[in-house]
């Protein structure tokens, strides 16, 4: 056997426009919104259910149950603030970066025929670079 068909990853970049950046950061603003509305309605719902689940008189087991309440919804609290952070970060980033700047947005897969005695390191390295959702070069 002297070759064989494989799937090799393809990097697909994208080159920073005024238009690309725009998007980018309308995306995340969309983002933050979402998630400050998230945490919103979480905080009503912890009010809520704790309403609901707090006797007029507090006993040891509903004491317990409030704090598992008040635990989970913590812990999802916790998350959209931890996806928060991260969303703020990348756009703080995404403000700063250069127009003209490649941006990575993600990995394909192509079908490749490799033969003995092909370089596999050129084979792996391939990127595809667009600009305003055209191919403008492909690199190996």
């Amino acid at each position: 056997m002297d070759s064989i068909s494989l799937k090799m990853p393809v990097t697909v970049k994208a080159k920073l426009t005024e238009k690309l950046k725009e998007k980018i950061l309308k995306e995340l603003e969309d983002n933050l919104a979402h998630v400050d509305l998230e945490l919103q309605q979480l905080s009503i719902q912890e009010k809520r259910v704790l309403q609901e689940n707090t006797p007029a008189e507090p006993t040891p087991e509903s004491m317990h149950r409030a704090q598992a309440i008040e635990a989970q919804f913590g812990e999802e609290r916790q998350k959209r603030l931890a996806f928060r952070a991260e969303t703020q970060k990348r756009k703080e980033d995404m403000e700063k970066l250069a127009i003209g700047a490649e941006i990575v947005q993600g990995t394909l897969e192509r079908q490749v025929d490799v033969h003995i005695g092909d370089d596999m390191r050129e084979l792996m390295n391939v990127e595809v670079l667009v600009e305003d959702d055209k191919i403008v070069a492909i690199r190996g």
